[in-house]
């Protein structure tokens, strides 16, 4: 870690009371492979994370638009709720420079990377819920992502996020038996890529490849609505 936790969380405009859940939320799986010690990753921390990215940003936008249709709602939330939306914001914070990485994803182009920037930013944002509770994270969040809220506000939003039309599209189908599942990892753990199947009525339907599993997930949704309906996306 190169920088003082306290001039993130200046950044963040959140003071943590336990700035340990900051440290675990910056700590990533290659520190910890490499260190030991007993330090945690912040791969659960990224999971609580995106469960309240998702629900705070939800909320809002369920606000801002009263007479929007679901499938609207989830198109538009997927412009914010996404990979390329959490790394711009750390991106836009410097939070690479706090994170704690091995040294091969280090060498590797790790604090730059997207889908680690992305993690990390959910990461902590966990941490801030468990620190301070739902009403904490959700004026931080909201704070942090004031900009992306405005541009959807005002009609300005683009969203390339294939697993939601393809869920409509096999929802109004009467389909609702959809996961997707990790078939294979390549790689060395500081710069790994992930095939992911994409099942449909327990059917393996397609598959995705990408340097994150959500990156994998979207590109295995992709070539399947391009199958379905005619490559009109």
């Amino acid at each position: 870690m190169t920088q003082d936790l306290t001039l993130l969380e200046e950044r963040l405009d959140y003071r943590f009371s336990d700035r340990q859940l900051l440290v675990t939320a910056l700590t990533h799986s290659s520190y910890v492979r490499e260190h030991g010690g007993g330090e945690q990753d912040n791969e659960r921390l990224e999971f609580l994370g995106d469960a309240f990215f998702d629900a705070v940003i939800g909320e809002e936008l369920f606000r801002m638009f009263p007479r929007k249709e679901e499938g609207f709602l989830s198109r538009v939330r997927a412009t914010i709720v996404c990979e390329r939306s959490l790394a711009d914001k750390a991106g836009q914070i410097g939070l690479g420079a706090f994170l704690r990485l091995g040294r091969g994803e280090e060498k590797t182009g790790g604090r730059e990377r997207s889908s680690v920037l992305a993690d990390a930013m959910e990461a902590v944002i966990g941490a801030v819920y468990l620190d301070g509770g739902f009403e904490e994270v959700k004026k931080m969040t909201l704070a942090l992502f004031a900009p992306e809220i405005e541009e959807t506000a005002r009609g300005h939003y683009q969203t390339h996020d294939y697993k939601t039309r393809l869920q409509e599209v096999l929802q109004a189908r009467g389909i609702t038996d959809i996961r997707y599942d990790v078939l294979k990892e390549d790689g060395p753990d500081h710069d790994k890529t992930f095939t992911t199947g994409l099942y449909v009525g327990g059917e393996l339907c397609s598959e995705g490849t990408g340097k994150s599993k959500k990156e994998a997930q979207q590109q295995a949704a992709r070539k399947l609505l391009e199958r379905e309906k005619g490559n009109v996306l």
